[in-house]
């Protein structure tokens, strides 16, 4: 097993990069250990062998970074080391390979390893004399051999294992999510069944009243009003709450693509509202695109709602790897008297946290609202 797999197993929070320069440092130490251990060439040779020995061992820590590169790094490597005198195993290539197997490289390292092969053993018999050679070059042959075919299956098992787990964590996602739609649907018709025809009796009845009062000429009293009136935004803010939580289900999903299409409707609404695209613009995954489409969705609804503003503005931030979506307003919101936080920021904040994003949402220094989303596209990917 790899040592960054086996540590990650034991939910050891050691670092990548750390572990890669662990196994580096190790495999350099192993290197150099044997080759002084036997008898050296000698003179420059010698110097010239421990030097590509480490180096072979160091360019391990770049393997999950370049695989490809510190795979005929550490070739070069051997073939330099082994050329010089040392009869070393090539350590450090059999991890390298490990490395470009487990990051799909398969065609690149075995015509590599070909290569490296060939080489190593016109090498054995350029500097070899004797009847020795022939033994040698065999021997050498038969254990290189045994070890690269050992490096590549352990790389593929591991490469298959992984893909195995992101297939299972995939299928988990999706389960989760239609269990958490199925329960959203079945929330909504519950709603719509009991509570829809409850309040919808008290709206009516309080109308009633209210117009018979008037029509007798009687003052309509205080209470009844606000009875009126609370039924009214009531029943606004359940058709509201039974749109959005139908609306994954009876609709396409929405994007970024959708946002003009909500500031054309904030502005039939009598918000006048303005939309602004800045940066190059690009396809970001779906996450990132329906997560920006409710922002601006929650965000245009409190203006209209709450903010008292008359003119608010919408900026779509294309950014290198960010996706910057902002909605600030000219309300009566204040640092002195900020609006109190609903579910509605929750919601969003929830949203923005999931894909790794940054939310802000504060009164402006001038009066007003601003709510400022950061959205990471790469990690979304």
């Amino acid at each position: 097993m790899d040592i960054g797999a086996a540590l990650a197993a034991g939910r050891a929070r050691v670092p990548a990069r750390a572990t890669d320069w662990l196994v580096a440092v190790a495999v350099a130490a192993l290197l150099l250990g044997s080759g002084l251990a036997g008898p050296g060439p000698g003179g420059g040779a010698e110097l010239a062998g421990c030097v590509l020995l480490a180096a072979g061992g160091l360019a391990l820590a770049a393997r999950g970074r370049a695989p490809v590169a510190v795979l005929a790094f550490t070739g070069l490597c051997a073939l330099g080391y082994q050329t010089a005198g040392f009869e070393v195993l090539s350590v450090a290539y059999l991890v390298a390979v490990y490395g470009a197997v487990r990051a799909g490289r398969h065609l690149v390292t075995v015509l590599t390893s070909v290569a490296l092969f060939v080489l190593l053993h016109v090498s054995a018999l350029l500097f070899y004399d004797g009847p020795a050679r022939e033994a040698l070059a065999q021997a050498r042959g038969t254990l290189e051999v045994a070890w690269l075919i050992a490096a590549f299956a352990a790389g593929e098992a591991l490469r298959q294992a992984e893909r195995r787990a992101r297939e299972a964590e995939r299928s988990r996602e999706e389960t989760a999510r239609r269990r958490a739609d199925e329960e959203r649907l079945h929330i909504a018709r519950e709603l719509h069944d009991s509570l829809t025809h409850q309040i919808s009796i008290i709206k009516v009845q309080s109308e009633v009243a209210v117009h018979v009062a008037r029509r007798r000429g009687e003052q309509v009293p205080e209470a009844l009003l606000a009875i009126q009136e609370a039924g009214r935004e009531a029943t606004r803010e359940l058709r509201a709450t039974l749109e959005a939580l139908r609306d994954d289900d009876t609709a396409p999903p929405r994007g970024i693509e959708d946002i003009e299409e909500l500031v054309r409707r904030a502005c039939r609404g009598g918000l006048t509202v303005q939309l602004t695209v800045e940066g190059q613009e690009a396809d970001v995954p779906a996450a990132v695109g329906r997560t920006a489409y409710r922002i601006v969705q929650e965000a245009l609804t409190n203006v209209a709602r709450h903010a008292h503003a008359a003119h608010a503005r919408v900026l779509i931030d294309h950014r290198p790897g960010t996706l910057t979506v902002q909605v600030e307003d000219d309300g009566r919101a204040t640092a002195d008297a900020p609006p109190e936080p609903g579910l509605g920021l929750l919601g969003m904040r929830e949203r923005v946290t999931v894909l790794g994003g940054r939310l802000r949402a504060a009164p402006r220094a001038v009066g007003g609202f601003t709510v400022r989303a950061e959205l990471p596209v790469e990690r979304a990917r």
